[in-house]
């Protein structure tokens, strides 16, 4: 756990500490915020965050990627409060999903269909289970270091876990063609599919994007044995392309995951996928009470729009670019270089002969002190709340943030 970083934080850290297994679970605990970092918050507001010690922060977090729009968007805000005055969990569907399912359709090109659930690991699970049901095979080809959620068949963290439950997984390396053929033979005449994330984001190291050769591979290989092609756009899904990070290559997935900023920070995943697959979505069983909740479908209906309809992704673009070209020149400046990765929208920021990440924590810190939430280490996200002013008010306290390090570590 983090330090205690003031007193409400300090407080509620205790309380959980009584009544909660190690007083916290998940990506917050193994992502390693430093200590120094609030844990608990009391509320956002467009692209700001305010922890319960009152403490205003420009965010770059996005609530680890959910929030696309910016808190409290107001067309999104409308149209989920309009839906839970009607009722969220009935007794079946509301017309809501008909209407989600169609615009999932209608914006994702390679989608012939669409199922909703949660979460990404639900629907990365249903990705795989189909490509099973399907094929009528077993092994599923995954990235090594690859991250698809927190299922037993799939988390990084195997404790409570048994072999048997990936049994069936072989692992290849990214944008490695040769090591992709190698998994393929390996997996001879049982191969349901080929699982690929939008782009490499392991923890703590440099973002790569798929190169056009290697989707192609992917996408021939899958052709070729007859197995799915998965791509897991759970993370970088409408935040890259609206109709999926993989059209930037030009190619299409079999099967895709969807979730973090499909509901602007509502909880839902969703699985596309086209026709070959359509028959064996339907033999496959997965549920759960809350899977067809209005709220959040309504919440969807409007974020997908809004994106669609504002150039949501040209917006973010643009905005991560003033910000990456911001602290490329601070970087330059104060001579401490650093490693910008990923699409500008969704960055990593990295220093150089940092192993140990005693100069990005220390960084990052002093950010959070000036008001600019960082991660020194995962995946940050910008949203279409963030302004011109913003990305320029964020920069000049990184500016400050960058030279109280370079003064430590000189």
């Amino acid at each position: 756990m983090n330090q205690p970083f003031a007193t409400q934080d300090a407080q509620l850290r205790a309380r959980a500490g009584r009544v909660i297994p190690g007083g916290l679970w998940g990506h917050q605990n193994a992502a390693r915020l430093p200590a120094g970092y609030p844990q608990y918050f009391s509320h956002g507001q467009g692209c700001r965050i305010w922890d319960v010690d009152g403490r205003e922060y420009i965010d770059f977090m996005g609530g680890w990627g959910p929030v696309v729009l910016g808190w409290h968007d107001p067309e999104v805000d409308a149209a989920a409060a309009k839906q839970a005055a009607l009722g969220d969990c009935l007794n079946g569907p509301s017309e809501r999903l008909v209407e989600l399912a169609e615009l999932v359709v209608d914006t994702i090109p390679h989608a012939d269909w669409a199922m909703f659930s949660k979460n990404g690991t639900d629907a990365s699970t249903q990705c795989v289970m189909i490509a099973r049901s399907g094929t009528g095979r077993r092994k599923i080809l995954v990235g090594t270091g690859a991250y698809h959620g927190a299922a037993p068949w799939c988390t990084p963290w195997p404790g409570g876990t048994t072999a048997e439950d990936r049994a069936h997984q072989i692992f290849f390396e990214w944008n490695n063609i040769e090591s992709l053929e190698r998994a393929v033979t390996e997996a001879g005449d049982d191969l349901a599919a080929i699982l690929l994330s939008a782009f490499k984001y392991d923890l703590g190291k440099d973002h790569v994007m798929p190169t056009v050769e290697f989707a192609r591979a992917c996408r021939a290989a899958a052709d070729r044995t007859g197995a799915a092609l998965i791509v897991d756009d759970v993370r970088a899904g409408f935040r890259i392309d609206i109709g999926g990070t993989w059209e930037a290559v030009g190619v299409q997935p079999d099967l895709s995951a969807w979730s973090k900023a499909i509901a602007n920070g509502h909880a839902l995943g969703a699985v596309t996928g086209n026709d070959r697959f359509r028959e064996g979505a339907t033999k496959v069983f997965t549920t759960g009470s809350f899977w067809t909740a209005g709220v959040a479908m309504a919440a969807a209906i409007a974020t997908i729009g809004k994106l669609k309809r504002d150039d949501g992704v040209g917006h973010m673009k643009a905005m991560g670019e003033r910000f990456r070209a911001g602290l490329d020149a601070q970087a330059k400046a104060h001579g401490l270089p650093i490693r910008q990765s990923g699409p500008a929208q969704m960055p990593v920021v990295l220093f150089d002969d940092d192993a140990d990440r005693r100069i990005g924590n220390a960084f990052c810190l002093e950010a959070l002190q000036r008001g600019v939430y960082l991660h020194p280490t995962h995946t940050m996200f910008l949203s279409v709340a963030h302004t011109p002013a913003d990305i320029d008010a964020a920069l000049d306290r990184t500016d400050a943030a960058m030279a109280a390090v370079k003064k430590a570590v000189a």
